[in-house]
């Protein structure tokens, strides 16, 4: 029953965490797109009032004309809206998500005794603290060069070098799957942080400045700007390691940090095309292609880099005089269930309701035993049991000859 209501709460977490994720990278892709694509006022009431920019647009029929006031409107409108409960529920969605589906069963999931043979409290405490640690280093990185000379530079490059770090160190520390995740939530903690103590603390001062009479201090407009515009080359590598849960073999590579390292910089690389495209359209930036080619380059080689090596079926089309290997019965298939997956899928636990202990379940689901064992290679879980590749195979082409249940 546990297992039961853990799976549900995992779907509706799930399900609000993604929706509440598009609407948060909705509108910041939104609002970096329109801050691209501002050009001065024509209107001279405008620009007498202090706006800096305005854009023109036409979406579901209808005429939109935003006009952005860089440090303080002429007054202040009775409806203001807010945008920071997209991020915030976005992180408290994620965090709990995360707590339901790795931090609960710490041992399974969390936990890859051939890297660190720790306990679940230790191992969880040290994931938490991935989050706070990587935030405190990061924002120290922000407070004590991003307003320095060409310090946009040298944050970026001391927080690529910073995440490099964290994504190799989580990696050894931790089960592949709950490495990728681990980073993902560093990355959309401190994303949800910029907001919490920088982003709408910054732009509440600039209200209450306004609201007394006092001149507004610009700093907070710029660091404001400065947190968003991270957010944004945050969101990619993000979004990377959140989907890549599914695709075992990314997280499952002996190299698995690097792969990590290498999708990240390539959405880094890509919203960064993006990002530019909008300026390059007004003539501010040189045409932002090369970033993008350079995303899709090491995507591609990424891709050739971690291609499989060739089966055992295709080594024997490429030699048609070599003997094809001998049809797997049953009993040999049960020997290997026994010992590999009867401990959490066997009498005493069916873990995602499947049970394998007797030949009719087991052709039942023959194709799911198949596709997570020997193609995707996701489960035994860490490979906690052990299993070998030769056992992996023996599976293999016993559903390949029609999963016979004698």
């Amino acid at each position: 029953m546990e297992s039961y209501l853990l799976d549900w709460a995992n779907l509706l977490l799930r399900w609000v965490h993604v929706i509440t994720a598009i609407a948060w990278v909705g509108s910041s892709f939104y609002f970096v797109f329109l801050d691209s694509s501002l050009t001065p006022p024509e209107d001279p009431e405008l620009r007498r009032q202090g706006a800096t920019g305005e854009l023109w647009a036409v979406h579901g029929g209808g005429f939109y004309h935003p006009v952005k006031f860089a440090v303080s409107p002429p007054q202040l409108p009775k409806h203001l809206h807010w945008f920071f409960w997209e991020s915030y529920s976005t992180w408290i969605t994620g965090f709990s998500l995360f707590t339901v589906s790795y931090l609960w069963n710490a041992s399974t999931y969390l936990i890859d005794k051939s890297l660190m043979d720790w306990q679940p409290g230790a191992a969880i405490g040290v994931a938490v603290s991935f989050l706070a640690v990587f935030w405190v280093l990061y924002d120290a990185i922000c407070q004590v060069f991003g307003h320095r000379r060409n310090g946009d530079r040298t944050v970026g490059l001391l927080v690529a070098v910073l995440v490099c770090f964290a994504s190799w160190l989580a990696c050894h520390w931790f089960a592949g799957r709950a490495a990728f995740l681990l980073v993902g939530a560093m990355l959309a903690t401190s994303m949800s942080a910029n907001v919490f103590f920088w982003i709408i603390p910054g732009q509440k001062k600039v209200i209450a400045s306004i609201k007394a009479g006092q001149p507004v201090d610009p700093v907070h407009g710029k660091r404001g700007k400065q947190r968003s515009v991270h957010n944004t080359y945050f969101t990619l590598p993000v979004l990377f390691a959140m989907l890549s849960n599914h695709y075992s073999f990314t997280y499952s590579h002996p190299r698995n940090w690097a792969v990590l390292i290498l999708m990240m910089f390539a959405g880094a690389a890509i919203r960064q095309f993006f990002v530019m495209r909008h300026g390059w359209k007004l003539g501010r930036n040189r045409h932002p292609l090369p970033y993008a080619l350079v995303g899709v380059a090491v995507i591609a080689a990424t891709v050739v880099w971690l291609r499989p090596a060739p089966s055992a079926s295709n080594s024997v089309a490429a030699n048609p005089g070599s003997a094809p290997a001998a049809p797997v019965s049953y009993a040999e298939v049960q020997k290997v269930l026994e010992q590999r997956c009867y401990m959490c899928h066997g009498a005493a636990m069916q873990m995602k309701n499947v049970r394998l202990d007797s030949p009719a379940e087991a052709k039942r689901h023959a194709q799911a035993v198949y596709q997570q064992a020997v193609v995707t290679k996701v489960m035994p879980l860490n490979n906690a049991t052990g299993i070998t590749e030769a056992e992996r195979a023996l599976i293999g082409r016993w559903f390949q000859a029609g999963a016979k249940a004698e």
